[in-house]
């Protein structure tokens, strides 16, 4: 009788340890995107494991090499920015402000992604797929995004979804480089101008 008594105890903790393990994973991958933006993909890793607040051993133990952490990262902030489209439609205003307020996290991602962007294009084959998944992930959750707003009477209908992401990318090319080009600024000018006149 004890014998099942602990079996299910210890059933019971195995799903909250998995849960505090994919926190404290996420805590991890959002410290090491915040590092790799202010101090580039070759940053110690001792600094992301100080702002995450755990030791360098804990990152090898889950990222043997760098290039792990970085597709790992890359891969966490393409979730987080799809996993948000339904969130923001739900909650939003109109699906129009719930598209802005989405266009803003891409353009976040984007500025993150940007700090990657040597590691990306380097000869690691884990790299490969990564613009494939980004495709996979974002695209429908901005089509989502475009068609409840047109359902709405809001923007006009018809307006592609990877055409509107490779815009916002290409208003945010050279952001990082120069202080007087506010990216975010011609983003917000070019989702507003989606809007139909009332």
């Amino acid at each position: 009788m004890n014998d099942s008594g602990d079996g299910e105890g210890t059933e019971r903790a195995a799903p909250s340890r998995r849960k505090d393990a994919r926190r404290n994973k996420a805590t991890l991958l959002d410290a090491a995107a915040a590092v790799f933006v202010t101090s580039g993909v070759e940053a110690p890793v001792r600094d992301i494991a100080a702002r995450a607040g755990v030791g360098v051993g804990t990152i090898y133990r889950h990222f043997p090499n760098r290039a792990d952490l970085i597709i790992a990262v890359y891969r966490h902030q393409v979730d987080a920015c799809a996993e948000a489209g339904p969130d923001l439609l739900a909650s939003g205003a109109t699906p129009h402000a719930a598209l802005r307020q989405w266009i803003d996290l891409f353009v976040d991602f984007l500025v993150t992604k940007h700090g990657l962007a040597a590691a990306l294009h380097s000869d690691d084959a884990g790299f490969d797929a990564l613009h494939a998944y980004f495709i996979d992930r974002l695209v429908p959750v901005c089509s989502e995004l475009l068609t409840a707003a047109a359902d709405a009477g809001e923007i006009d209908s018809g307006i592609e979804a990877y055409e509107l992401m490779r815009g916002v990318g290409n208003l945010c090319i050279g952001a990082d480089n120069d202080p007087r080009y506010d990216a975010r600024r011609l983003v917000g000018l070019l989702v507003t101008g989606l809007r139909r006149p009332r």
